[in-house]
């Protein structure tokens, strides 16, 4: 994939559609083609955040460590969603870890970039940070959900 080209599929992504051309053009120079395998994790919970992912294909498990025996799974990722907003937001830690279930491509964007952007153009920013934000609200409200889909004592409402 091309700079052009991702400039052409961030063109049409719904993800980004309220983004003025020129903040399009932007996060597609930002951004590279990155391959995954199955197995391979993006990132893990506390470590630095300074990117965000684009899946093209593949899927990517989104999930909570546990501190014994296997991750739980928050949701699972495919293709043209959207994947980290901890780069966006201080102390810029990942909240939860990605793994790939599948060979998958994304674009990888330089939050470290972007975020310096954000801060010389406040407008840029804050159209950035509304996209984020609903995100974020949706990412937590899914792991709100699995948590307690996952403990469910007698008698709790």
């Amino acid at each position: 994939m091309t700079g052009q080209s991702i400039e052409s599929y961030l063109a049409t992504h719904d993800f980004f559609s309220e983004l003025d051309e020129r903040s399009k053009k932007f996060l597609a120079d930002s951004a590279v083609v990155r391959e995954l395998n199955a197995g391979d994790v993006l990132f893990r919970q506390g470590e630095s955040a300074d990117k965000f992912y684009l899946l093209r294909s593949g899927e990517v498990s989104v999930q909570v460590p546990a501190l014994m025996g296997p991750a739980l799974q928050i949701q699972k990722l495919r293709e043209d969603q959207i994947l980290g907003w901890s780069w966006l937001i201080p102390p810029y830690r990942w909240n939860f870890q990605a793994l790939a279930l599948e060979d998958a491509v994304v674009l990888e964007f330089d939050g470290s970039i972007i975020l310096a952007r954000c801060e010389q153009d406040p407008s840029f920013g804050y159209q950035l940070l509304k996209l984020f934000a609903a995100l974020m609200s949706e990412r937590l409200d899914a792991a709100r959900q699995k948590m307690m889909d996952q403990w469910d004592p007698p008698g709790f409402a």
